[in-house]
């Protein structure tokens, strides 16, 4: 299964590489995701997690760089090191390393936790 996820979070990523991050998000992700910013409180199902991805990808008004770096994978778990660069409406000119976690369940991500720093 770990194989799976590898090759699924490397597809995931080439679409959000290529702009299509909500169709990444339709495809990859559980109906019950959760998902936590940090040490943010998490974010529960898909229709609540869906408004927070579109919010925060609206919100960006100039998109510079973004690159994967690393992606790891074991068992049910994939890990994947980015760099991001962007302006957001809400929070800035934003240049940052951030470590995304996942736990997938039957071919879906179940749980994402994003790591950076602020």
């Amino acid at each position: 299964m770990s194989a799976q996820n590898k090759a699924k979070i490397e597809e995931l990523n080439k679409m959000v590489l290529s702009g299509k991050a909500l169709e990444a998000f339709e495809l990859f992700y559980a109906d019950a995701v959760v998902m936590q910013e940090n040490d943010q409180p998490p974010t529960v199902g898909k229709e609540a997690n869906r408004v927070r991805e579109i919010a925060a990808l609206g919100g960006i008004v100039a998109f510079r760089n973004a690159q994967v770096l690393a992606v790891a994978e074991a068992g049910d778990k994939t890990i994947v090191e980015w760099f991001n660069d962007f302006t957001h409406k809400d929070y800035g000119e934003r240049k940052f390393h951030q470590v995304a976690v996942q736990t997938w369940h039957d071919g879906k991500i179940v749980h994402e936790r994003f790591y950076y720093g602020t």
